[in-house]
């Protein structure tokens, strides 16, 4: 009878083990190894394809004025003095680069994606990965060369597929960063802009009136060509006999 109570025990352990979802807590242990830290600042460096750039902070633009911006989607520099909400927020519509960048200044981790190539699975595997997560943002990018991409300030990570690990270890290793972001502490919460009515994107290429990504304003334009000197008058008529 206790041998077959044993049994009995040690054949639903087993069941269970089979059970038990394969990636059940893994996720945490295969992003852990990513988490900065003060002797491994930037974890990013491990992972395979993140771009990295210097950008200088803090340098705004006003609202009717565009970025050169060298990367797309870009991922530091000039930027709008007014930041994106950034507060696990799935943007349906394409977002204005200069207000995303000043998101990820503060902490921030900014999924971009193509409608066209990303389809509906896709953007549901991303979006268990930013809604209602603090210092996220995700938005659909018309045009971009593939299906993802991440961005944090001065880090960029493209991707063809949601579910590649890379994504939570991107994720783990930048948002909230303190040894990679320009502005420890600052808010993702902005009253200024309405998360159903954000600023939209610009499809259009900059124009020679935009700044460049360290916040150089365009040159002047050229004066206007001063008149034509109006010609000397001619001599004065004969007086008539």
């Amino acid at each position: 009878m206790l041998l077959g109570v044993v049994i009995a025990i040690i054949a639903a352990g087993v069941a269970g083990l089979l059970l038990w979802p394969q990636n059940a807590g893994g996720d945490s242990t295969a992003t852990d190894e990513f988490a900065p830290t003060a002797a491994d600042h930037d974890p990013s460096t491990r992972i395979n394809g993140v771009v990295r750039k210097d950008y200088p902070a803090g340098v705004h633009v006003a609202g009717n004025q565009r970025v050169a911006y060298t990367q797309t989607p870009p991922f530091g520099g000039a930027h709008d003095g007014s930041w994106l909400p950034c507060t696990g927020v799935n943007f349906t519509v394409a977002i204005r680069n200069e207000n995303a960048v000043h998101a990820l200044e503060h902490g921030a981790v900014w999924i971009a994606y193509n409608p066209a190539t990303l389809d509906a699975d896709g953007r549901a595997v991303l979006e268990g990965q930013v809604i209602a997560k603090p210092y996220m943002l995700m938005s659909p990018y018309p045009g971009l060369d593939t299906p993802i991409s991440l961005q944090s300030w001065g880090h960029q990570l493209k991707l063809s597929d949601a579910r590649d690990p890379r994504v939570a270890q991107f994720i783990s290793a930048l948002r909230l960063n303190q040894y990679t972001y320009p502005e420890p502490g600052a808010s993702c919460s902005n009253p200024m802009i309405d998360s159903n009515n954000p600023p939209l994107f610009d499809p259009n290429p900059p124009g020679p009136d935009a700044y460049s990504e360290a916040g150089v304003a365009p040159p002047p334009p050229p004066p206007a060509p001063e008149p034509a000197p109006e010609p000397p008058p001619g001599p004065e008529p004969a007086p008539e006999p």
